[in-house]
């Protein structure tokens, strides 16, 4: 079933995500996983509510995919709003999943910058999408910590 929904639809549901992460004192970032035209998981940062450095956004959309697809992403795509690091790209090559899209790169720890080959040979990538929009938040979430 196609919704008409862009690119652009889907990151501003993993924005609000991770407005809801910042309000929550999480680093600003969300995802959500898309099959079919279908939201199929939502999440945000919860590394400092689950004191689990690895419950990042990538992460927590993953595990609630999976619980609703199996264990394999291989139809589904990702919009989270800040390029993965490479634990979540590894986990998202793993998955299998077959497109990722992102807003804001990540120079300091992003995937592209140390290991872009972590994800699936057959994943598409897309990046910058509501680039600004991602970067602005996660500037103004550092500026307020320091």
């Amino acid at each position: 079933m196609l919704t008409g929904k862009t690119d652009e639809d889907y990151m501003r549901m993993a924005l609000d995500e991770a407005r809801a992460a910042g309000q929550n004192g999480e680093v600003p970032i969300g995802a959500v996983i898309v099959c079919g035209g279908q939201v199929i998981a939502r999440a945000h940062n919860m590394t400092e509510a689950l004191n689990d450095v690895t419950a990042h956004a990538e992460m927590q959309a993953i595990t609630i995919a999976e619980g609703e697809c199996g264990k394999y992403l291989t139809d589904c795509a990702i919009y989270v709003t800040v390029e993965p690091c490479i634990m979540c790209a590894g986990a998202l090559g793993w998955s299998q999943i077959s497109k990722v899209v992102y807003g804001a790169s990540d120079p300091k720890r992003g995937y592209t910058q140390f290991s872009p080959s972590a994800l699936h040979p057959k994943c598409v990538v897309v990046s910058g999408v509501l680039e600004d929009e991602c970067a602005e938040l996660m500037k103004k979430f550092f500026k307020k910590k320091r």
